[in-house]
């Protein structure tokens, strides 16, 4: 079961993980040993509520197919189990990214420091330029 919010849960029917060879270097190891994982997760058919999963599909992620189905691929570790904990974890800050939405930046004013340093270091800035006019 894979708790997303104290009221959102996913049970671990819904995740289908399946054991791949990794790709890239590693040698006679990586050759024979399967231990990439690819996860899927289908958003349509999940149990999520209906919110979730609108805002699930509305997100904008490579990961999320047309027909709407997560597709995760892990093969950093060396390790079967750690490169299905990397792929779990990382369903789930995506299912957190959509459900959780970021606050909205409120845009301050610069402080009068912070003005008045600007204004002064582009003063240094023109009078070292002025300084150098002589010498041509």
């Amino acid at each position: 079961m894979l708790r997303i919010a104290s009221h959102i849960a996913i049970p671990d029917s819904e995740i289908e993980i399946h054991s791949v060879r990794a790709q890239g270097a590693g040698g006679q190891h990586v050759n024979k040993v399967s231990t990439a994982v690819h996860l899927r997760f289908d958003i349509k058919a999940s149990s999520l509520p209906p919110p979730c999963k609108q805002a699930l599909l509305e997100l904008r992620d490579h990961r999320i197919s047309g027909d709407g189905v997560i597709t995760i691929k892990s093969q950093e570790h060396r390790s079967r189990e750690r490169n299905r904990e990397e792929a779990v974890a990382r369903l789930l800050a995506l299912i957190q990214k959509a459900i959780f939405p970021r606050k909205t930046r409120k845009p301050t004013a610069p402080t009068n420091t912070s003005r008045e340093r600007r204004i002064a270091s582009k003063k240094r800035r023109g009078r070292l330029k002025s300084q150098r006019k002589g010498l041509e």
